[in-house]
């Protein structure tokens, strides 16, 4: 298992944040694991995450770009979630490749620079407003990137015309995965 080759503390938080899993609305350690290879095995390096939360999701893509040299922009709304997530990032040791932007998903994703590239983005915030971090985020990943979205199957309604936009559009290849509350993985094509 993953988590047996991180830290004492960082194996403690993991477990004490699973705990909180409703309350945070965290993915879950499964979803985390397979995020966590394919960042390692892709070796991807720049991440943007759309839904900070405590930081749980985090640490997981913080410990796998530590291994590959990457950097991870994460964006959340509220101060609270900020505060707790900037603790457990740098009681994990993940801190200082972590760069938190406080606002709206949609807003923040819409004012990032022209140049900003990402090779991985990973959306687990506002279901409804899926389709437009989406197409945010598209001019921003490379050709060969990826966006997994979380709660695709657990919230199917929400995500419907995300998932119909992703599938038709011919840049992208997706798939859903069947993995706790359904995971969608597009691969950026062209």
């Amino acid at each position: 298992m993953i988590i047996e080759t991180f830290d004492d503390t960082t194996q403690k938080i993991l477990k004490d944040l699973e705990k909180t899993q409703r309350d945070f609305w965290n993915i879950s350690r499964v979803t985390a694991e397979f995020m966590y290879n394919l960042i390692v095995d892709a070796n991807i390096k720049n991440i943007i995450e759309v839904g900070t939360s405590n930081g749980y999701s985090g640490i997981w893509l913080g410990k796998a770009l530590k291994k590959t040299g990457g950097k991870l922009t994460t964006i959340e709304f509220y101060d609270k979630r900020i505060i707790l997530a900037k603790e457990n990032f740098e009681k994990c040791g993940v801190l200082d490749i972590i760069e938190i932007k406080q606002g709206d998903g949609a807003t923040v994703l819409e004012y990032l620079p022209k140049d900003f590239k990402v090779d991985f983005a990973f959306v687990d915030a506002n279901k409804r407003q899926y389709v437009d971090f989406f197409r945010l985020i598209d001019p921003h990943l490379i050709v060969g990137g990826y966006i997994a979205c979380d709660n695709v199957i657990s919230h199917a309604p929400k995500v419907q015309t995300f998932l119909e936009a992703i599938d038709n559009n011919p840049n992208y290849e997706n798939v859903v995965l069947p993995l706790p509350a359904g995971l969608s993985l597009g691969k950026k094509i062209r």
